[in-house]
């Protein structure tokens, strides 16, 4: 059960760091094209699934901020 336990830990500290990643991607001055928008939102939805299993805090924080990177921003729009 301990190793299960140790590879349990190593496997959410490759997801932290690939979270991190995934996070500086997400910048709008790195994914400017919508294929480089479609690629991040596949990179995210896969993160997501990985992270689901996970009881991480940091992998659980990063799931949610990876989530919102690639929610469309709405505008308001005013009509008279």
């Amino acid at each position: 059960m301990n190793q299960l336990a140790r590879v349990d830990r190593a496997l959410d500290e490759i997801l932290v760091q690939l979270g991190g990643m995934v996070l500086r991607l997400s910048s709008p001055e790195v994914t400017r094209t919508p294929e480089e928008r479609h690629a991040l939102a596949c990179s995210v939805n896969q993160y997501s699934v990985c992270a689901a299993r996970s009881d991480d805090p940091r992998v659980q924080q990063l799931k949610v901020e990876l989530e919102e990177t690639i929610k469309p921003h709405l505008r308001l729009v005013a009509s008279r």
